[in-house]
């Protein structure tokens, strides 16, 4: 008895657990969609394809997922150089965003949950904290 007790509560402590988890995700994601739209979407177009070898893709991107510190320094400070996305060169500057960590956290939620891409873990603003200009 005291087992299937234990394993009762241990499964709703999980459920609540993730379910606060992807509710924060989903909250982060909506915040993430306005900021895109007023920054990033000159660039990166609504349906974030890019403009090839010019302003690279955030849809199905990659680079997203292997070099997620690379995002997330190219989003807070900006970028410029070399990089490939998709197997496409690019060699153009992206300018910092300009927003602060929380902000940052909530646009990399977004594009790395739109677009074809598909990631459930959640960029918190003291993972955006972590990443230092180099």
């Amino acid at each position: 008895m005291k087992i299937i007790s234990i394993i009762t509560c241990g499964a709703i402590y999980a459920l609540a657990f993730f379910s606060n988890a992807q509710d924060e995700l989903n909250k982060s994601i909506v915040r993430g969609k306005e900021l895109y739209k007023e920054s990033c979407i000159t660039c990166h177009l609504a349906n974030g394809e890019g403009v090839k070898g010019t302003f690279p893709p955030l849809a199905k991107a990659d680079f997203l997922t292997k070099y997620p510190e690379k995002s997330i320094h190219a989003v807070k400070f900006g970028m410029k150089g070399a990089i490939k996305v998709n197997g496409v060169d690019y060699n153009n500057a992206m300018p910092p965003s300009g927003f602060a960590d929380d902000e940052i956290a909530d646009v990399m939620n977004y594009i790395r949950n739109s677009f074809g891409n598909k990631n459930t873990q959640l960029v918190t603003e003291k993972m955006v904290a972590a990443v230092k200009e180099k």
